[in-house]
């Protein structure tokens, strides 16, 4: 019997241990909006090129460099603090037509 609360607690302990781990990583990303926008425009030289809204009023951004081709993708939460989701390089501004062919039945 006591090895096995001994395990049952080890586990109850690791699994709080990762979700703490998890918090604190998700915390990094996350800044207040004026901070974050401030970083990407000095830092990388990036401005907003697309915006929309996400469920739960959340705010999707697209920030990139023309300049360097860098790229982040922030999703703003009601509260005002603003996330880093993604980030990578080798943006290009692409204008295209639908993606399903006029007249084709899906």
């Amino acid at each position: 019997m006591t090895r096995h609360l001994f395990t049952v607690s080890l586990g109850f302990g690791l699994l709080i241990l990762c979700a703490s781990f998890a918090f604190a990583q998700q915390a990094r990303n996350c800044a207040p909006r004026d901070v974050v926008l401030t970083i990407l425009a000095e830092r990388y030289g990036e401005t907003r090129q697309s915006i929309g809204i996400g469920t739960d009023n959340q705010v999707m951004e697209v920030f990139a460099s023309e300049e360097s081709g860098s790229w982040t993708i922030t999703v703003t939460l009601p509260n005002g603090m603003t996330c880093l989701m993604a980030s990578g390089q080798s943006f290009e501004e692409l204008t295209e037509g639908p993606l399903v062919p006029e007249g084709s039945a899906l």
